[in-house]
């Protein structure tokens, strides 16, 4: 199973994007699922987090701001991202939890950009 992530881009500062993750395959149920970023120069952080139960956990520098959620009947996890800030330029990845296992996502970048 993969998971295809998409929906990065060009936006300006304040702009919004939404980001989704798939999993590839159905019957592939996505269990815990989350978002991380990484900066040039910079070491992978964490934005967000969600479990199978709906509980959230955000980074520190996206709370406020960015909003995880998943869609259980489309087995997807998204990322809305409001408020961004060219600090927030990063190339993103998803990873799930699937059957106990952890599975990455290939990046999508964002960069946030006049």
């Amino acid at each position: 199973v993969q998971l295809q992530a998409s929906g990065g881009g060009l936006v300006q500062p304040g702009g919004s994007l939404r980001l989704s993750c798939a999993a590839s395959r159905s019957g592939f149920r996505i269990n815990a699922g989350g978002w991380y970023r990484q900066a040039p120069g910079k070491q992978r952080e964490l934005v967000a987090l969600i479990t199978s139960a709906g509980s959230t956990n955000y980074g520190d520098s996206v709370k406020g701001r960015f909003t995880i959620s998943r869609d259980n009947a489309k087995n997807t996890v998204y990322l809305e991202m409001n408020s961004l800030k060219p600090e927030d330029t990063a190339v993103y990845y998803c990873n799930a939890f699937i059957f106990g296992f952890s599975y990455w996502g290939l990046g999508t970048l964002v960069t946030v950009s006049s």
